[in-house]
């Protein structure tokens, strides 16, 4: 059996090159990328749908071939002519895959490295985390009033383990950062420039992002598939994505990792704003957050409330400095005589 070398298989092997490459930059898989980084993941992927659907038009193609061009002719019932191997057709089908495997491995490396993926040392050194919260809770008592979170972050400085966090960006604050902790069955979102925290993520557009990421319970799974970002959320580990969104608009954000009976429904969503929607938004959720604690103050019952707990809420929206109220108190505990007032 002899390789064929015609002008057939030449222009077969031409119009494969273009059916595959046309169909692997344009399969329409993948969601809308929202982030710069998403272009270089769907470079590996474009490229794996490029080869994939080579192979499975050349396999398919010599398949159908055969069956029509090998197949045994009418009333024929002699036996077929014996073959007992061809070194060159074996030589190609195995080089092919293997160079092929070899490519995508460098390809995938180089960008998986890129996007701060390969670190070994952080994979191994614990000594990056530092406890945000003092107060302890356990899994059946975390979500009580009186005990806090607990949730671990980097520390200035050290290299965490995650997507997006390159060697090139490892000593380079992010504008904006946030706490991500995982926890049955929620996402929680602190801003630590504004002190907000929200189950939903809010992000500007065009503003690059660090996200720190934490587990209370349960091994966890962060997920951004619009965002081709995805990196777990382990027990005390931590973990940094650093990426920049691109694309205005709402994002599902899933946790791919089983972490209980209530797995499935452990989704939230991410909003990438423009950067005055996104200021409004912060100035709004402030503007809650300070209402409702103005709302807790005033919860107290006044009459078992001292002067100085039921005046707190309203001090600031005032004017009124301590100082103004120490004179105040002062003035209030004086006898008449003792400020200069006579009947």
């Amino acid at each position: 059996m002899n390789i064929p070398s015609s002008i057939y298989t030449l222009i077969a092997g031409i119009a494969l090159t273009v059916v595959s490459l046309w169909y692997g930059q344009n399969h329409g898989l993948m969601p809308v990328a929202a982030s710069d980084e998403a272009g270089q993941v769907d470079g590996i992927f474009n490229l794996m749908m490029t080869v994939a659907t080579g192979l499975f038009v050349l396999i398919q193609g010599v398949l159908i071939i055969s069956i029509f061009k090998f197949r045994r002719a009418k009333d024929d019932n002699t036996d077929a002519e014996p073959i007992h191997g061809n070194i060159p057709l074996e030589i190609l089908w195995t080089a092919l895959p293997a160079v092929t495997v070899l490519i995508i491995s460098v390809y995938s490396f180089e960008i998986y490295n890129a996007m701060g993926g390969l670190d070994p040392m952080a994979s191994h050194d614990h000594s990056n985390m530092a406890p945000v919260a003092v107060t302890e809770s356990t899994s059946s008592d975390r979500l009580s009033p009186d005990k806090g979170l607990i949730a671990l972050t980097p520390d200035a400085g050290a290299i965490a383990l995650g997507l997006g966090a390159s060697p090139e960006k490892a000593d380079q604050s992010a504008p904006l950062t946030v706490n991500v902790m995982g926890l049955q069955y929620a996402w929680i979102f602190n801003y630590l420039d504004s002190g907000i925290t929200s189950g939903e993520l809010h992000l500007p557009v065009g503003k690059e992002v660090q996200l720190n990421l934490s587990a209370q319970d349960v091994l966890h799974a962060f997920w951004l598939p619009e965002f081709r970002l995805k990196q777990d959320a382990i027990p005390g580990r931590s973990a940094v994505l650093r990426f920049t969104p691109n694309k205005v608009g709402q994002y599902p954000v899933i946790c791919a990792e089983l972490c209980g009976a209530y797995h499935g429904a452990m989704k939230t969503q991410l909003y990438v704003h423009t950067p005055e929607e996104y200021q409004a938004w912060i100035e709004s959720q402030q503007q809650v957050a300070n209402t409702t604690q103005i709302e807790k103050s005033l919860a107290v019952n006044p009459k078992e409330a001292s002067e100085s707990e039921f005046l707190a809420p309203y001090v600031s929206e005032m004017g009124i400095d301590s100082h103004i109220l120490n004179q105040l108190a002062t003035l209030q505990n004086s006898t008449p005589h003792e400020v200069g007032i006579h009947n």
